[in-house]
C-alpha cells in the first residue's frame, strides 16, 4: 500500500471513531421516563419491589434486569490485535468494537472494563468479583499463559460463562473450517499429519480442539519461535505447550513439514515457505491465521501446490477464520438458557452447526453483503461469512440444546423450534409475521410463474421455495442464462430439473400463448403480429397468459420497470370474471411492530368507492398475518376541520363503510400522527373509534402512501412484505425493483396461499 493511501486509510479509520460523537458505544434507556409515574417505577419507591423480589429469588434477576442479557469484556491489555503489551487504555477501542459484534451479530449488551492489573491472580479476583452485574464474561487479548490462569480460576469460582474467545473463539471457527477442508480433500481428522506454529494461547486452544474432534496428539507436532517444541526442552515451557512435546531429535519446523496434510499457523508473517509447502501430502491445507500478514500467502501456496486448501485470518482472501462467526452465537445460546459454563459439547456444537451451514445452500442476505464472491461449498468457501442471518439460529440454537443435553442449562427452553424461528426472527424481520402465510401455503402446492426468470434474486427466491414450501417454481427466461446463474450462484437447483421454465424464443406453446393473447386483445388494436412480438419478448404479458391458460396459478413480476408498466399487462390478461386491481398493500415489519399501508401503486387519486375497497381488502390481508385491523383514513384534514379534496373523499369513504356494516374497526378522516398517537387523538377528537394507534393506513394520494412507505423502509429501518397486489384472486403479485430474494420468497409464500383461505 503506497503512503498516501495509507494515510488516508489511516485518517479515515480515526474519523470513524472520531464523529459524530468519539468511541463506538452509547447506552441507552429501555423503558418510558417521562413523567413522574414513569421515575417512581423505575426508580423509588417502585425499584425496591424489584429488588425484593431478586433478594427472595435471585434466578429472577434475569426476569427484571438487564443482567441476563449483558455481558462484559474484560482484558489487560496485554494482547492485542496482534500489537502486543499496548495496556489497557489503548486496547479500550478493540474492546469497544467486540461490544459492537455482540450487540449487531446477536443484540447481546455489553460493557467493556479495561483493567490496569496485570497480576493473573488479581485480575481473576476483579473479574471473580463482577458476577452479580453480568450473564457472562468474555475475557479478551490477555497474554499467554496468563489467559490459561485467569480463566481457569473464574471457571472454577464462577456460577456464569467465563470464555476467553482468544482461544476458544478462534478454536471453534478452526474447527469448523478443518471439518469442512477435509471434507474437501476426502480425509479424515483421525489420519490427518499436523503441523503449527505458535505456542500461544490461541494455538494451543486450536490444537487441543482438534484433539477432540478426532486428531491423535502423537500426529501433532507443535512448533514456536525457538522450533519444535520436544520433550525434555528446557526453553520457553509450560504445561500447555508440554502436553505437545514430541520424543524427536528434529528441531526446526522445516525438519517436520514432510509429509504434512496440514499446516495450523497462528505465529508470524514469513514462516511457511513455499519449499515447505511443496514437500507437505499431496492436497494440503493451509491454515495461515497470523493477522495482519500470514504466515504465507495464498499466491504462493498455489504456486507449487495449485490444489491446496487455504485460510487466513484476512477479509480479502478465501476463508477467513473470523471470531466473529462464533462468539456472539456461542453467548446468545449460553444467556438464553441460562448456561453456567460454556463446556466441550457446546462448542463442538457450535463447530458442527458453523461447519454444516457453509455446506448449504449460500443465503441471498450473505450473497448481496459479498457481491462479487463466490460463495458456494468448496475449497474457496468451507465457512459461512460473518454477516450470512442464518448463523445465529442454526449456532445459537445448537448450543442451547448441548446446554441443555449436558445439564448445564438453568433455564431450559421447552420449544426448540420456537425459540429458533425466534432467533431467525431477530434478523429476518418478516420471519415471525410471515410465519402464519407460509403455513397456510404449505397446505396446497400452486404452480408459481416468475417474469423475471433471470434475475439471481428470482433464482434464489426459487430455491428457497423449493427448501421451504410445497409450491412450484416456473421460470421465464433462457435455460442456458439461468443454469449458468443458478452455478455461478451456488445454488443446486437446475433448470427444468427442480422447475420448469418458459423459453420465449422457443416453447412449444407459442401458437397457444399469442393466439390466446390475439384473442383477449384484438378489439384492443392488437394485430396478430403484435401478439406474436409481445408473446417472444414480454416476460410479464406471457406470464400473464400463462396464468389464464392454466398454466399455473399465479405470478410475480415487476423486478425491474415501472409498476404501472406491469399492471396494464396484469390487467389486459388478467382482469376478467370480476377480478380487477383494488389496491396495492405494503406490509411495513417495523421496530414497534406491523404497520400495513395503501393504496401505494395502483390509484392515483382513489374515489371514495375505491378507498373503500381498498380498505376491505386491506382488513382481509391484515388478518392473514393474524393481525387485527385498525384502520385510520388519513389525509391532511382531521375531523372535519378543513375542507381538503382528500378529506372529502376520505369522509365519502367511511359512509360507504358505515353503509355495508363492516366487521372491523375504522376511523378518519384523520392525519398520520393522530392515527399513530392515542393521546393525541384522544384530545383532538375523544370519541374517536379506535382503541390504541392504528395498524392500518389508508391515503388519498398514492404519491402519499409511497412516500410513507419508503421513508419507514430507508429512515426507520423498516422491512417490506408486499406490495400485495389486492382484488386480482391472488392470480398476479407486481414487486418493485428494490425487492430482495427474501422479499420475493415473502411474495410466493402469499402468492402460494389459496385464495379461499383469505377471501
Amino acid at each position: 500500500m503506497d503512503e498516501a493511501r495509507q494515510d488516508t486509510t489511516r485518517q479515515a479509520a480515526l474519523d470513524y471513531h472520531e464523529f459524530p460523537k468519539p468511541g463506538k458505544l452509547e447506552i441507552r434507556a429501555t423503558k418510558p421516563l417521562a413523567n413522574g409515574r414513569d421515575l417512581a417505577r423505575a426508580y423509588s419507591p417502585g425499584v425496591a419491589e424489584a429488588c425484593l423480589e431478586i433478594k427472595a429469588d435471585p434466578a429472577t434477576a434475569s426476569r427484571y434486569t438487564a443482567r441476563g442479557n449483558l455481558v462484559a469484556v474484560v482484558t489487560n491489555g496485554t494482547a492485542v490485535l496482534g500489537l502486543g503489551n499496548i495496556g489497557p487504555l489503548a486496547a479500550k477501542p478493540v474492546m469497544e468494537g467486540k461490544a459492537v459484534l455482540f450487540k449487531k451479530f446477536a443484540n447481546i449488551d455489553c460493557f467493556d472494563l479495561e483493567l490496569n492489573e496485570p497480576d493473573p491472580h488479581r485480575l481473576a479476583e476483579i473479574v471473580c468479583a463482577l458476577e452479580p452485574s453480568f450473564g457472562a464474561i468474555n475475557l479478551e487479548d490477555i497474554k499467554a499463559p496468563d489467559c490459561f490462569i485467569v480463566e481457569a480460576l473464574c471457571r472454577a469460582r464462577m456460577s456464569i460463562p467465563v470464555f476467553h474467545d482468544d482461544q476458544h473463539g478462534t478454536a471453534i471457527v478452526v474447527g469448523a473450517a478443518a471439518t469442512n477442508a477435509l471434507h474437501v480433500a476426502g480425509k479424515r481428522f483421525q489420519d490427518i499429519r499436523i503441523v503449527s506454529t505458535g505456542g500461544g494461547a490461541a494455538g494451543i486452544a486450536c490444537l487441543n480442539m482438534l484433539l477432540k474432534l478426532g486428531v491423535r496428539r502423537e500426529n501433532v507436532w507443535l512448533c514456536d519461535i525457538h522450533g519444535l517444541v520436544y520433550q525434555g526442552r528446557p526453553q520457553d515451557m509450560n504445561p500447555e505447550k508440554a502436553a505437545f512435546a514430541q520424543a524427536s531429535d528434529k528441531r526446526t519446523l522445516g525438519e517436520v513439514i514432510d509429509g504434512a496434510d496440514m499446516f495450523l499457523g497462528l505465529s508470524a508473517p514469513g514462516v511457511l515457505t513455499p519449499e515447505m509447502v511443496a514437500r507437505m501430502a499431496p492436497r494440503p491445507i493451509v491454515f495461515a491465521l497470523a493477522n495482519p500478514t500470514p504466515e504465507i500467502t495464498p499466491d504462493l501456496v498455489r504456486s507449487v501446490a495449485p490444489e491446496a486448501i487455504i485460510a487466513t485470518g484476512r477479509s480479502d482472501f478465501p476463508n477467513q477464520v473470523n471470531n466473529v462467526l462464533c462468539f456472539p452465537f456461542i453467548f446468545r445460546g449460553a444467556l438464553d438458557v441460562g448456561a453456567t459454563t460454556i463446556n466441550d459439547a457446546m462448542q463442538l456444537a457450535c463447530i458442527d452447526g458453523i461447519a454444516a451451514l457453509a455446506r448449504a445452500t449460500t443465503s441471498a442476505e450473505a450473497a448481496a453483503a459479498y457481491k462479487g464472491e463466490q460463495l458456494a461449498f468448496g475449497a474457496d468457501y468451507l465457512i459461512p461469512k460473518p454477516f450470512d442471518p442464518r448463523l445465529i439460529g442454526v449456532v445459537a440454537s445448537a448450543v442451547a440444546k448441548a446446554a441443555m443435553e449436558t445439564g448445564v442449562a438453568t433455564r431450559p427452553i421447552a420449544d426448540m423450534d420456537a425459540y429458533r424461528r425466534k432467533l431467525d426472527g431477530s434478523v429476518f424481520k418478516s420471519a415471525l409475521i410471515m410465519r402464519p402465510v407460509f403455513e397456510a401455503a404449505r397446505t396446497t402446492t400452486r404452480r408459481i410463474i416468475f417474469a423475471e426468470g433471470e434475475d439471481e434474486r428470482v433464482l434464489r427466491a426459487a430455491n428457497a421455495m423449493l427448501e421451504e414450501t410445497t409450491d412450484k417454481p416456473i421460470l421465464i427466461g433462457r435455460p442456458e442464462v439461468i443454469g449458468a446463474r443458478c452455478e455461478k450462484a451456488g445454488l443446486p437447483i437446475r433448470p427444468d430439473r427442480d422447475f420448469e421454465i418458459i423459453n420465449p424464443a422457443s416453447d412449444t406453446r407459442y401458437r397457444e400463448f399469442w393466439g390466446s393473447y390475439h384473442e383477449l386483445m384484438q378489439r384492443q388494436g392488437v394485430t396478430p403480429d403484435t401478439a406474436r412480438a409481445v408473446m417472444r419478448t414480454n416476460s410479464t404479458a406471457i406470464a400473464a397468459i400463462a396464468v389464464h391458460l392454466g398454466h399455473a396459478e399465479s405470478m410475480i413480476c415487476g423486478t425491474f420497470g415501472q409498476y404501472l408498466w406491469h399492471l396494464n399487462y396484469v390487467r389486459q390478461v388478467l382482469a376478467r370474471r370480476g377480478l380487477h386491481p383494488v389496491g396495492a398493500l405494503s406490509l411495513m415489519v417495523l421496530e414497534d411492530g406491523p404497520l400495513f399501508v395503501a393504496d401505494t401503486q395502483v390509484n392515483p387519486v382513489p374515489t371514495p368507492e375505491q378507498i373503500a375497497a381498498t380498505i376491505i381488502g386491506a382488513a382481509r390481508h391484515a388478518r392473514r398475518f393474524g393481525v387485527t385491523p385498525k384502520v385510520a383514513l388519513c389525509s391532511h384534514s382531521n375531523f372535519g376541520n378543513l375542507e381538503s379534496d382528500s378529506g372529502r373523499r376520505m369522509r365519502a369513504a367511511m359512509e360507504i363503510l358505515d353503509a355495508r356494516e363492516v366487521d372491523f374497526t375504522f376511523e378518519g378522516e384523520m392525519s398520520a400522527d393522530a392515527a399513530l398517537d392515542p393521546e393525541l387523538c384522544a384530545r383532538i377528537f375523544p370519541n374517536s373509534r379506535l382503541q390504541g394507534p392504528a395498524n392500518i393506513l389508508i391515503f388519498g394520494y398514492t404519491d402519499a402512501a409511497n412516500a410513507a412507505r419508503n421513508i419507514m423502509r430507508y429512515k426507520a429501518d423498516g422491512l417490506e412484505v408486499g406490495p400485495i397486489l389486492m382484488g386480482m384472486g391472488n392470480r398476479a403479485h407486481i414487486v418493485t425493483p428494490s425487492i430482495t430474494a427474501r422479499g420475493l420468497l415473502n411474495i410466493s409464500a402469499l402468492a402460494g396461499t389459496p385464495v379461499g383461505m383469505y377471501g
